[in-house]
């Protein structure tokens, strides 16, 4: 605010007040629009299948992936894929591996309940000596809900780690949770890796 004294006819002094007033765009009091669904295209949109998670350095793991999952997939830059169900894929899902150049290696090991669970070793065997060749890398490991099969996989290949079995079954069941079995921490126990201790492991090989 200013004061101007002006000199009025009769002689005296009039004190004036001219007040400055601010010019407002009231669009700016608006906020911005909240939209309560990520945009197409959005980071947002990435969402990764069932129990998806870092297994080591160019390994994945994860239940069925499903087209809601592709962009999040894509982002992996995934070479490779180890299905361990016999069900076949999609349409959708098989486009998706050809557009992106990623080699399926199935194995189709049965889902069974306890007290019939039959995990052949021969498979597992040979589904490691996919995911030790480092020219599969990237590589997701998946059947269906990323617990039973695909946990005794990581568990097998944990074992090349050298990991203790706690650790191992700590791992398996974070995943399997209240569907944990037995059987399958039975296999993992008395599976054999001397037959692939000769395949080299260049990716991290912690020991637990």
């Amino acid at each position: 605010m200013t004061i101007d004294h002006t000199s009025a006819a009769n002689g005296d002094d009039t004190i004036y007040k001219t007040i400055e007033v601010a010019v407002i765009d009231r669009r700016e009091l608006i906020p911005p629009p909240v939209f309560p669904f990520p945009v197409v295209g959005d980071e947002l949109n990435l969402i990764p299948p069932l129990n998806f998670a870092m297994v080591d350095n160019g390994i994945f793991r994860s239940g069925f992936p499903d087209s809601p999952n592709f962009s999040f997939l894509q982002t992996l830059g995934l070479r490779s894929i180890i299905c361990l169900c016999p069900e076949p894929y999609t349409e959708a899902t098989t486009e998706f591996l050809k557009d992106g150049g990623i080699r399926l290696y199935q194995f189709g090991i049965e889902s069974y309940k306890e007290p019939f669970v039959n995990i052949p070793q021969d498979t597992i065997r040979e589904a490691l000596q996919v995911v030790l060749d480092v020219k599969n890398h990237p590589i997701l490991i998946h059947c269906k809900r990323g617990k039973h099969r695909t946990g005794c996989l990581v568990g097998c290949l944990r074992k090349l780690q050298q990991w203790c079995l706690t650790s191992i079954f700590d791992e398996y069941q974070r995943f399997a949770a209240a569907k944990a079995r037995v059987s399958d921490q039975r296999f993992m126990e008395l599976f054999d890796v001397s037959t692939l201790n000769h395949l080299p492991m260049s990716f991290s090989c912690s020991k637990r």
